[in-house]
């Protein structure tokens, strides 16, 4: 009987996930709101309760964040992200000081202590690498000038992941300070030796992976990813940490033909693990935190586009460039969720858990808006301020040689974007 319970639990749950991603597809936005929603609909005080699947669902749930880091391990090799450090690295620390100070603020001003501040910081900080690249594809700004900077950016929010989760998984542990600290180096050496090995011997170790048989491949990769992000927890440095290095050390066919098979299931056990958080949030705990969620991210949706907007110029991008670079960084989402429910497992602030799950929904949905529109609404403004400011403004400019106009145009990509 409990068996049978079960699979009709998991079975409506899967089937209505499967629903709600075609919807979202329809509307053309990210369905990471909707399977939000849905965990906040089955769970604890919700409209349909759910009790004997809830164990299958948290394994389910762990397995899709290890997918998800996996997934994007796969996109960057080790020597993009050995370049990003050494030419980008002040475009992430503005994107910290911008984005993370807001976060920690919040939570000291709400009397919730420097741990959870610490926790909050990371909420705040982290875009979301899947719907942004969602966005930038369905809007056709792959081939853009600014493209490479957002991916500098996230492939730095990436890397200090490495750093940032150890930390806070002995923070929430209550471990001292000479514990923590031999966490962050057992972590710091990890991520250094698996970089140093993927960049020495990464075709190698794919050699080793690659098999012309999707069946073998995908059993071999699947199985060294769970092991390693299961030993990687052991030495409590966080699974998905191990899970993204293991990415990062796949490169060439291997991690083409990886990412075509497993693309599926990463799909269906993030979408778990949205519903997994959504399950350990009561639905009548979000009203009392909605203000300060709304009001926090809309100060950090402002941060997120002035660190798009500084680093796209640092870059030479030009002007309309700069805006859609920071409209872009808007969204959060899957890094959030992960690293609230650390906090949530851990049980620190009953209220975390609901700020977090309304600021991504905010953000998640506001974010491929900004995306959209940020670059011509700010024109809209630069324009009305123009056509206001003088009456000279509205004089034509003098005739210049085409030889003087091409010195001083601005910068646009191939396609003449600026």
């Amino acid at each position: 009987m409990h068996s049978a319970v079960f699979l009709i639990e998991f079975g409506a749950i899967i089937l209505g996930l499967g629903l709600l991603g075609r919807l979202a597809g329809r509307l053309r936005f990210s369905p990471i709101p909707l399977y939000l929603l849905a965990g906040l609909a089955f769970g604890t005080g919700g409209l349909l309760p759910m009790g004997a699947s809830e164990e299958f669902v948290a394994i389910g749930a762990e397995i899709g964040v290890i997918l998800l880091l996996l997934m994007l391990g796969l996109e960057y090799t080790a020597t993009d992200l050995v370049s990003n450090l050494k030419t980008q690295y002040p475009a992430g620390l503005v994107d910290f000081t911008l984005n993370a100070v807001p976060g920690a603020v919040a939570a000291l001003l709400m009397g919730w202590g420097p741990v959870a501040a610490v926790v909050l910081a990371g909420v705040t900080w982290i875009s979301s690498s899947g719907v942004i690249a969602k966005v930038m594809g369905d809007l056709g700004r792959l081939g853009n000038r600014e493209t490479p900077v957002v991916l500098s950016v996230l492939v730095l929010e990436d890397l200090a992941m490495a750093v940032y989760l150890p930390i806070v998984t002995a923070l929430l542990a209550g471990v001292g300070l000479a514990a923590g600290s031999l966490t962050l180096a057992i972590a710091l050496g990890v991520a250094g030796a698996v970089l140093f090995v993927a960049v020495r011997y990464g075709r190698l170790i794919s050699r080793f992976v690659s098999s012309d048989d999707p069946e073998k491949l995908l059993l071999v990769v699947l199985g060294l990813t769970l092991l390693v992000a299961g030993i990687a927890q052991q030495l409590q440095v966080s699974a998905a940490v191990g899970a993204f290095l293991v990415g990062i050390a796949l490169s060439g066919e291997v991690a083409e033909g990886t990412h075509t098979l497993l693309s599926p299931l990463r799909d269906l056990f993030a979408a778990v693990f949205f519903v997994f958080f959504g399950l350990h949030t009561d639905p009548a705990s979000i009203p009392p935190v909605l203000l300060p969620a709304l009001a926090l991210a809309l100060v950090t949706a402002g941060t997120k586009i002035a660190t798009g907007y500084w680093a796209a110029k640092r870059a030479g991008v030009g002007v309309k460039g700069r805006w859609r670079a920071g409209g872009t960084l808007v969204a959060r989402g899957e890094f959030s969720i992960v690293i609230a429910g650390l906090a949530v497992t851990a049980g620190i602030e009953p209220a975390l858990g609901p700020l977090a799950t309304a600021y991504v929904l905010i953000l998640v949905v506001i974010g491929p808006l900004t995306a959209r529109y940020t670059e011509p609404l700010a024109a809209w403004c630069t324009g009305r301020r123009s056509a206001g400011a003088s009456p000279l403004a509205a004089v034509p400019p003098p005739v210049r040689s085409p030889e003087a106009a091409a010195r001083t145009a601005p910068d646009q990509d191939p396609a003449g974007r600026p």
